[in-house]
């Protein structure tokens, strides 16, 4: 059975997801990847992930309507990392409000990334 803790990162922009996925998985994290907000709910929902990282402005649905699907639809107090553009501090305070355990403004550095997931889920 695969005993690697699962995480579900919900990034539109191919080249920061690549680059995460990759730091993520070398330490030893179960990436799954989505493009948009409706594919990282439909892994939520299916990979039962032990952390969920969104980049809040995505196509289709927003990593705001996937933290409110997260904590209200499905009732899971998975935690989650949210990572915006810097500078969009009513969108922080809705995604804290909404049940966002962390955020990152964007640009930021992966191994910090790694250390906030690690001091999060271990």
């Amino acid at each position: 059975m695969n005993d690697k803790k699962k995480i579900v990162l919900a990034e539109d922009n191919s080249t920061l997801s690549l680059l995460l996925k990759f730091k993520l998985t070398k330490e030893g994290y179960d990436v799954f990847v989505a493009e948009d907000g409706k594919k990282a709910i439909e892994f939520i929902e299916e990979h039962n992930p032990v952390l969920i990282l969104t980049d809040i402005m995505m196509p289709f649905v927003s990593g705001l309507e996937v933290i409110s699907h997260v904590r209200n639809k499905l009732n899971l107090q998975t935690p989650i990392i949210v990572f915006s553009a810097a500078g969009q501090e009513e969108m922080v305070l809705k995604a804290f409000n909404l049940g966002a355990n962390d955020f990152m403004a964007k640009p930021f550095s992966p191994n910090e990334l790694v250390i906030r997931v690690k001091r999060l889920i271990g």
